[in-house]
């Protein structure tokens, strides 16, 4: 019953991360290039704590330093879209303190060692799982410095390459660690990457072709106001 418990977690972060993806890939789509709507980075802190909690539920170290690594960027975009400060003190101050209070458990309850030692995993899977999620990771941080330069949150072109290669290999970790949640979450973000790719190309908006939506555009909007 846990591991069903702990498996229906982790398809709701990755389900939550899948929203946050076809929401963005929706509104670019709109407006025929590439956009970083606030959404995007909103849906992100609720789902990386999320996957947080899941990553040290089934004592995966890749997982754990992943979203360890990247949390702090989704905040600094919320900064730069002028949301953060805006946004209840008590949701921000719970985004602050939940990873900071995991951590500070993980390192002295001794949990951290179960992590690195999962006999579960194989030393060259552990590596192989833990650059693909530094790969994956490194989308954002690309994200990041490429937002600071030109002060406003955006997504360029590398971050969608970064994307698809870094999706690739967590697929294939994926599979050697039969992770479910794992598998269909990064089986299904590949489309919208590669979709990302053609608009940073000017290939235009497939609602040209097959025209709005405008039901999942509302859906996307209450979504965006229950997390504020």
């Amino acid at each position: 019953m846990n591991s069903i418990l702990i498996i229906g977690l982790g398809f709701l972060a990755q389900g939550l991360f899948f929203i946050r993806t076809i929401a963005q890939w929706f509104k670019s789509e709109q407006e025929g290039e590439v956009i970083s709507p606030i959404v995007y980075w909103q849906i992100s802190l609720v789902a990386s704590i999320l996957m947080l909690t899941y990553g040290i539920l089934r004592n995966d170290f890749a997982i754990v330093v992943g979203q360890s690594l990247v949390y702090s960027i989704y905040i600094r975009n919320l900064q730069l879209k002028k949301v953060w400060n805006k946004m209840h003190l008590i949701s921000r101050s719970l985004f602050v303190l939940i990873p900071i209070a995991y951590w500070i458990w993980l390192i002295y309850s001794g949990n951290i060692n179960s992590i690195l030692k999962n006999e579960s995993v194989s030393l060259f899977w552990m590596v192989w799982g833990t650059i693909a999620q530094l790969i994956f990771i490194s989308r954002f941080f690309y994200q990041w410095i490429h937002s600071e330069k030109e002060k406003e949150s955006l997504f360029p072109l590398g971050f969608w390459i970064i994307s698809t290669f870094g999706s690739l290999m967590i697929f294939t970790y994926s599979v050697a660690r039969i992770d479910p949640v794992l598998f269909a979450s990064h089986s299904m973000g590949l489309f919208v990457y590669f979709r990302n790719i053609l608009l940073h190309y000017g290939k235009g908006s497939l609602f040209e072709k097959f025209g709005d939506i405008p039901a999942l555009n509302k859906l996307i909007g209450k979504v965006s106001n229950k997390i504020k």
